[in-house]
């Protein structure tokens, strides 16, 4: 231990007291100066134990950056160019692939979750909400109008628990020239209900446009599932 300022005091008032220099051992000298130093007005300034938690972390936050600076081509400027560019990557596949989606046949992703209602029924609900620009919701009760629709014209096989991924496969087998409509619509209603996604007029008008396109269709028939010709 380095004895300052607390040792001077003490032997200081040692000195005034007699007024002739006190010479006294290492040791006791060592206790004057720790006896000092405990008066509480000495450490009256003194960080509480929160800022010195945040000294530390801040001291050896700065040594790991310093020694990733240093193993780094180019120091800092090389370690602050490397992280905008695995930001700009990140951002990049976010936007490419956009926002993760269950896989079909998670539970809990049944495409009709408030019991069974006609094709009519959710186009009118569809229609209901967008006029009142819930467009999240709009897109969802067309979606189901879309599937269900199928299901009454027998394109489907009712099937409690299936998901729109599923419908959209299923369907895009028997009405092939609308395949990639129904797994992008598919896709839309998957990103506004489980993927945090906010659709939009456009959004929702595309899956309009796909359910009065998929009622004018005829169905390709499978051969092999129903044993007459297409």
């Amino acid at each position: 231990m380095t004895v300052t300022g607390g040792t001077v005091a003490a032997l200081a008032r040692l000195r005034a007291d007699g007024d002739v220099p006190v010479d006294i051992s290492r040791v006791p000298a060592r206790e004057a100066a720790e006896r000092e130093l405990s008066d509480p007005r000495y450490h009256e300034n003194d960080p509480n134990l929160l800022q010195r938690g945040l000294d530390r972390f801040w001291e050896w936050l700065g040594d790991l950056f310093g020694t990733a600076s240093g193993a780094t081509p180019g120091g800092v400027l090389g370690l602050v160019v490397i992280a905008l560019v695995v930001a700009a990557l990140a951002a990049a596949l976010w936007w490419r692939l956009g926002t993760p989606h269950r896989s079909p046949g998670t539970t809990g992703d049944s495409l009709f979750a408030d019991g069974p209602r006609t094709a009519r029924d959710h186009r009118t609900a569809a229609a209901r909400h967008a006029s009142a620009g819930r467009w999240n919701e709009a897109v969802q009760e067309r979606m189901r109008a879309i599937v269900r629709s199928l299901e009454e014209r027998t394109l489907l096989e009712p099937r409690p628990g299936r998901t729109a991924d599923e419908a959209a496969a299923e369907a895009g087998r028997s009405l092939p020239s609308h395949a990639d409509a129904l797994r992008l619509a598919a896709r839309t209603f998957d990103d506004v209900t489980y993927g945090g996604r906010t659709a939009d007029e456009p959004a929702y008008r595309r899956v309009e446009d796909l359910d009065t396109a998929l009622e004018r269709t005829r169905p390709t028939l499978d051969t092999a599932s129903t044993g007459t010709p297409a």
